[in-house]
Formats: C-alpha cells, structure tokens, sequence
C-alpha cells in the first residue's frame, strides 16, 4: 500500500513480503541439527538441544517509540517444551534492515523455566511510525526474523491498515486465512479472543488437539505449542504487531468471572483459571506484567498517532453470571435487565470511560469479545453470553460515548462464527431493538470455528430481519480488513473458499464504509 513507510531497503522488504505467507517459516535454524550452549559472554550456560524457536516470533502492544517482542524457547513444544529447568540468556536485536547490517537496539533477556522459558522484550528508543526487523539468538541458534513497527507519535498518523480476527478452532478446520493475511501487509493486527479452544480431542476433527480438556498449566502451555506450531499464523505473527485480547475459550467455553460452565467444577475453577491465565500471557506479545494468581488485568488502551484509539476490553474476567438461568440462548426474564449488572466490572466500566474522554483520536475502536448491539430473536429470544444479558451495562456504556463526546464509535466483535454489520443500538424498554443508532457495530467471521450448519439458514433469516442490521453471513470463515483514514474507516470482509485445505484461495466478500460524522455504516 502506498501509505506505508517504505524501510531503507525496499527491495528487502518486498523479499520480505513474498516470503511471509510460508517461507519465511522455512528459514533453517543455525545450528539446529546439534546442541548449542546458550551462554552470554563471559557465561557458561546449560546444554540445550536444536529446534529451540519452534514457536516463531511476535510482535506487539506497539507506542510510538516501542513495541514487545516475543519468542519461547521450545524444542519440544507438545511434551512441556523441552527446556531443563534453568534459565537461559537469549540475545535480542532489531534493526532497520531485514539483513541486518543496521543494528539499531540489541540486548539480552532472560528465558526462565517459571514461565516456560518465554522472553518478553519491550523496547523502547525507536523511531515513530517506523518498521523493523527483529530476531533472537541463542548460542548458535537464530531465530525466524520477524517485522514490526512503531505507532506513529501524539497528533500524528493519517492511515492505518489492521485486520481483526477471532475464534481459531484448530479442530474446525485449517488456516488458509492466516496463510493469506500477510500479503494484505497490515500495519497491524487485532486478535479478539478464542486463540485456542480448551476441547478434548475429537477424533472426527479436521485435525486433532493433542489431549484431553486441558485444565492444567502443563496442558495449557501444551495446547498453545500445538497452536503457535502452525506455519500459517506463525508467519502473520511476523508480519506485524498484534494486539490481543481474551474470550472464553483461552479457559472455559462461557465462563463468567471465577464461575465454571460446569457448577460442579467450581471448587477447582479459580486454580485453573489462574493456569490459563498464565498460559495466555506466556505465548503473547504484550506489555502486561505476569500473573501472579487467578486475575490478571489486560484491559487498556493502544493509540494509533491521532487517527484511532484502540479501547482493548475484558468481557470475560470480571462479569457476573449470566441472566435467566442459562449461559447460552434463552427466553428473556427479569434479570437480563436488572440494574447494577455488570459484564466490565466497576474498575474496568470506570476506566473505559475515562479512556473515552481522553481519546482526542478520530475513530475509537472497541476491541470487544462479544456481540453488543441489540440482537432479539423471536419470542422473544436472547443470547444471555452477549451484551444483551447485561443490557444495563450496555446502557451505561451508551452513557459514556454521549458523556465523552464520542464522534465515531467502531465496535469490532468476534465471538459467534459469523460475520455481520450493522447499526450500534441498545433496546427498548420492551426488548425490541432502539432506533437509537450509537455508531457501528462490526463483527467479524472465525478463522475457522464453525457455525452450526443446521442452524445457519434459520441465523441469517433471523438476524438479516433486524431493522438496524445491514448484512449478516454465517457460511464464511476469514477475517476483516479495515483501512482507516481520517475521512472513513473501510472494512473489507476477507473470506476463505473452505477450511478443509491449509491453502485454500481467500478473496473479499463484502466491503462496508463508515464516514467520519456519520454514525452507521454504508456498503461501499
């Protein structure tokens, strides 16, 4: 795209680019066939075995003069990694070309066993709005490199390519998306949850997971090797930076807070939960502090220069259970909209608001789990999981945008397995959807999570007849694609033929333009 700055070298960058969809993965290690010693200068280090990068690299949580780096040292990702028990010095560098003769910040990082031997690296002291090239080294062994790059600075920034995506079932079916996204060459990732799913294995899956329902840390960071194994997200990790969040499945299909899907499970649920947790900031790039029990706080906030503000949500850690007496899709009852329930949580709500007053950006974009605008079913109907079982906490958060003065409020959702656009509105006091429009509601499709084929028919027919709902479509697995100006955010819905083959071709369905002022989105 022509909006992105070109590095020094571009015809590095465009071997970079061709390389990123599979080869870049392919790269041979140093010294990967014999054991390497791992040592720092001046330091003997324990033996360790080839293969030590396994899991590739990431990028993330990028400001305008840093981004976290993110690697973890595992030969032997399915079987607890493979690391001994010791801590290992790794070598980090990033520079300004893929080569790198132009070494612009190095250092060494700690990799140790109480956290399975991950390195999380936040630079600082780079340029705004600049790409880069990093790797890691240990002993002998170099790791695949990887591309990143800064936000641009306070009151600067006027395009910005980023894609969203959610809920990649490795069970469901391969990543031919993933395979593809690099050659969209976004400046930056949003990934709102479900980067794994804790099932046992199916022996009818497209492809297996590698253990029973995982409950245990061991068995969480075991299921995130067999994850971050695969070539294909790999490769859109080292593309660019991500930003993540979590939804449920990163613990527990529809937990809520410390409460279990399952009641009896609740004596032991805090324990697990505490493991997933760990899990989860083990394998990603950002710029949290390690847990250190069963809470972890990941809400926050990510500016892109003046252009857009990134309101990352937890809709999960903090909410109460869920209404009526059942975690999934039920009749509507006097709890659903009690006042006072949460699904942020107080802190969380608190925050939120003042991250909304501070914005000053032209788009704020809700990096949400879970569908928010109001979606009745029949009956009427409703998903107790979504915001409509806390449809007091939507109300306040209603509050908050007139509160804030917001002028152009993005919520992009995963979460359901399906792709739809629409008009953001609460409801009436009836349960019948608001005309209200409050802005633009995006929800993106799965990477490759099903939506239950007997039911997809009957789905689009009854969402697609929601007045403030422009287009839904169940049958398609992808992601979305938004260029972001000043002027209008574009999304630009990518979709995968199938999820049966790992390069499957991927083309844009539909593409939907929000204008700056306007609240609502139009077909483009």
């Amino acid at each position: 795209m022509g909006h992105h700055q070109q590095p020094a070298d571009g015809a590095s960058r465009r071997r970079f680019l061709a390389g990123a969809g599979g080869a870049l993965l392919a790269l041979p290690l140093v010294g990967a066939a014999g054991p390497a010693s791992a040592t720092r200068p001046g330091r003997a280090g324990p033996r360790l075995p080839g293969g030590l990068f396994s899991l590739g690299v990431a990028s993330g949580d990028p400001i305008p003069g840093g981004v976290v780096l993110w690697t973890r040292l595992a030969p032997d990702p399915l079987a607890g990694g493979g690391m001994p028990p010791a801590d290992v010095p790794v070598r980090w560098e990033v520079a300004d070309d893929e080569d790198f003769r132009r070494v612009v910040r190095a250092g060494w990082a700690t990799a140790s066993p109480g956290f399975a031997h991950s390195v999380h690296v936040d630079v600082r002291h780079l340029r705004p709005d600049a790409r880069y090239f990093y790797r890691f080294r240990v002993g002998d062994q170099v790791s695949p490199v990887g591309r990143t790059r800064t936000a641009p600075a306070p009151g600067r920034g006027d395009r910005l390519r980023f894609l969203f995506a959610s809920c990649q079932n490795w069970q469901d079916g391969f990543w031919p998306a993933w395979a593809f996204a690099p050659q969209d060459d976004p400046d930056l990732v949003v990934h709102l949850g479900d980067y794994i799913y804790e099932g046992g294995a199916n022996a009818a899956a497209v492809r297996q997971h590698n253990s029973a329902e995982i409950t245990t840390l061991d068995a969480y960071r075991n299921r995130y090797g067999l994850y971050k194994g695969d070539p294909a997200l790999q490769a859109i990790h080292a593309a660019c930076p991500w930003v993540v969040t979590w939804d449920d499945h990163e613990v527990e299909n529809n937990y809520a807070g410390l409460i279990p899907q399952v009641p009896a499970e609740a004596p032991g649920f805090a324990a697990r939960r505490a493991a997933a947790y760990q899990a989860w900031w083990e394998h990603q790039p950002v710029r949290l502090p390690p847990p250190t029990g069963p809470d972890l706080r990941i809400y926050r906030a990510v500016n892109w220069g003046r252009l857009a503000r990134f309101h990352v949500l937890d809709t999960r850690q903090y909410r109460g259970d869920q209404a009526c007496g059942t975690n999934d899709i039920g009749p509507t009852c006097g709890e659903r909209t009690a006042a006072g329930r949460t699904l942020l949580g107080a802190e969380q709500e608190a925050w939120l608001g003042r991250s909304l007053r501070k914005s000053g950006a032209t788009w704020d974009v809700l990096a949400n789990q879970i569908v928010m605008t109001a979606m009745p079913f029949g009956g009427p109907i409703f998903n107790m999981d979504q915001w409509d079982g806390y449809a007091d906490a939507r109300a306040r958060f209603f509050d908050q945008l007139t509160a804030a003065g917001t002028g152009n409020p993005v919520v992009i959702t995963g979460d359901i397995h399906a792709a739809g656009v629409g008009d953001l509105v609460g409801e009436n006091s009836d349960g019948t959807p608001s005309t209200e429009v409050r802005g633009t509601e995006l929800v993106g499709t799965s990477i490759s999570s099903g939506f239950p084929s007997d039911l997809v028919d009957v789905a689009e027919q009854l969402i697609g007849a929601l007045p403030h709902v422009r287009w839904v479509d169940a049958r398609h697995r992808g992601y979305v694609r938004c260029d972001v100006d000043r002027d209008r955010l574009l999304a630009s819905y990518q979709q995968a033929q199938s999820v049966l083959q790992p390069d499957a071709p991927v083309t844009t369905g539909r593409t939907w333009a929000v204008e700056a002022g306007v609240l609502g989105p139009q077909e483009a």
